[in-house]
């Protein structure tokens, strides 16, 4: 069966990640010997799809809630950020207001001398 461009270029794709899972790298070997000799039957070719099909949907679900979890961080930090402007916003009225009270205090105590 002769190896169309489409699935050639999926294996060469596929190819290019660092592949540590036994049963993929066993399948990418197999499968990059058949696209080379021109060998690729119906056989090779759905079991390297389903062998692909498992290892990427793993690393999906991982991807996934990897992100999950950096959005959740990314809200706490969102609030905590939130949080400490308006304490900032605080801290500045009770500077302006503690500031006008002692500059008034300070012209009246000039104006006892």
């Amino acid at each position: 069966m002769p190896v169309d461009d489409e699935f050639r270029e999926l294996v060469a794709r596929i190819g290019a990640f660092h592949i540590t899972d036994r049963a993929m790298k066993h399948a990418q070997q197999n499968v990059e010997t058949a696209v080379g000799n021109g060998t690729v039957d119906e056989r090779t070719r759905s079991q390297y799809l389903a062998a692909a099909r498992r290892y990427f949907q793993g690393f999906e679900g991982e991807a996934r809630a990897h992100l999950r979890d950096v959005d959740r961080r990314l809200e706490q930090v969102n609030q905590v950020h939130f949080n400490l402007a308006a304490e900032r916003g605080v801290a500045v009225k009770r500077i302006e207001a503690t500031q006008s009270v002692l500059t008034a205090v300070a012209a009246l105590a000039r104006d006892e001398r």
